[in-house]
Order: structure tokens, then sequence, then C-alpha cells
């Protein structure tokens, strides 16, 4: 019985959560066309890290990993793919280190605030090897790719969601145009199969 008032209360309010500040009111296609980057800056009130991106970045897209770098209180992370070579480090360098030395992605973080100022993958077999992972909205700049889809949402219930709340969660990524996807957007699944079948068979 008590389920059946819960699930009469859930359609007349829904259940929202906060994704991600910089979707929970909607995506902003604000992709500016000839867009060459700009500053990421940390949380830090005083010498914050200073990162600078000197492209557009790609893939833009939500991540519920339980390792990628989320704002306070938002259930998924904000995360886009940039070539490395337009990523360096401007100010403050020596407040950088990295969270865990054994990840594939090399997340280098501000050990003051907390904040993952861009993920650097060092395998040079990996199919993302060439791209650092940044989060965009460290930038006061307008025009950065848009967020595209909704990965490894599942994820989500390893930092505590309730698994109960996951149907109602990937309906609000739907509705905000985020397709959920418990691993990365199709494309870049190919991508990865396709690496891997080259490295298999090099002569192809």
């Amino acid at each position: 019985m008590w389920k059946v008032i819960k699930d009469a209360i859930a359609k007349v309010f829904p259940m929202t959560i906060s994704i991600h500040p910089a979707v929970d009111k909607g995506v902003r296609t604000n992709e500016v066309a000839g867009f060459s980057g700009g500053s990421l800056t940390c949380n830090c009130n005083n010498d914050p890290v200073v990162v600078s991106v000197s492209a557009q970045t790609a893939h833009n897209h939500v991540c519920g990993c339980s390792k990628c770098w989320k704002p306070e209180g938002a259930t998924f992370s904000q995360v886009a793919v940039v070539p490395k070579d337009h990523v360096s480090v401007e100010q403050n360098a020596d407040k950088l280190s990295i969270i865990d030395e054994s990840a594939a992605i090399q997340r280098h973080a501000c050990r003051d605030c907390g904040v993952h100022m861009y993920g650097r993958i060092e395998d040079t077999n990996h199919p993302f090897y060439g791209l650092d992972f940044v989060h965009t909205e460290l930038s006061s700049e307008e025009g950065w790719s848009a967020p595209e889809f909704a990965a490894f949402v599942s994820s989500i219930i390893e930092s505590g969601t309730p698994p109960n709340q996951m149907e109602a969660i990937r309906d609000q990524l739907k509705t905000l145009g985020l397709e959920p996807y418990d691993c990365l957007s199709p494309p870049l699944m190919d991508a990865i199969a396709t690496h891997i079948h080259n490295q298999r068979n090099p002569t192809n």
C-alpha cells in the first residue's frame, strides 16, 4: 500500500535532483564558431591554479563516474576533452598533485580546494591518448561546446544515489536533452572499439 502511495505522489510531484549547476536550468547551447578557448581557474580565493585551454572542447557531457570531480551538491560532473597540446598550466602549478597515479586518467587537482584542473592520459596505447579531460564550468569565457549526453549514469549509485531513484534521474536527463548511457556515447564507444581493432590488426 505504501508503495502505491509513493508512486502516486511521485507522479504528481516528480523528483528532481541537481544533475549539475551548468545544466539544471537547461543546457545552454552557446557554442561560438571559431571559439579558441579560455582559462580554467580553481576555487581558491588566494593564489588559484589557472590552466589555459587554447582550443574548443569536444564530446562535452555530464558524467556519473565516482572518480570525476563534481561541484558541491551536484550528482554528475561535467567534462569535455581537448588535445593535450592545447592545455598548459599558467599559474600556481606547484599546487597541483595527481589524485591517483594508478588510474588511466591522471587527474591533476589543486591540493587546497580539491578541484580537478585537467586529466591526462600517459599510456600511449590508450584509445584517448593525446586528449586531456577538462571542466569548462571553471571558465568565465562563453562559447565552449555544450554538453551532449550523460555517461556512466549507473555509477552514481556507487556515490550513494539510491537505486530506486535511477528511473527518475534518467527521465530528468532525457528532459534536459542528455541521453543517458551506462558507458560513453555510441560514437566514443565506436572509437574505442576501432582503436582496439586496429591495435590487434595493424595491417588491416
